[in-house]
């Protein structure tokens, strides 16, 4: 699979600022502030290994598809699809609720 065909529509993801495609064998691709970003990647595929350990007894599902690590400034949001794993970063612009 071609590095395009990988990172096709991850750039036009609103409020991204960088991405890593991961794979068992390492990082495939990265662009933006995850450029070349091995520790990054080592630590969100840490996450992903540890949270496929918590399966509901019984199923065969995976047991997440997606993860969303939420930080003050920026939200990592994990996918895994056809084994490999998508590590979007963007900007996290929620706002803090309003109180009346």
């Amino acid at each position: 699979m071609t590095t395009a065909a990988l990172t096709a529509g991850l750039e036009r993801i609103p409020d991204q600022v960088g991405y890593l495609v991961i794979s068992e064998d390492g990082v495939l691709a990265s662009a933006g502030e995850l450029e070349n970003d091995e520790h990054t990647a080592g630590v969100m595929m840490q996450m992903v290994r540890t949270a496929c350990r918590f399966r509901l007894s019984g199923s065969t599902d995976a047991p997440f598809k997606r993860m969303s690590v939420i930080l003050e400034d920026f939200v990592y949001v994990v996918t895994i699809s056809g084994q490999k794993v998508f590590v979007v970063k963007r900007q996290n612009n929620q706002h803090e609720p309003v109180n009346v």
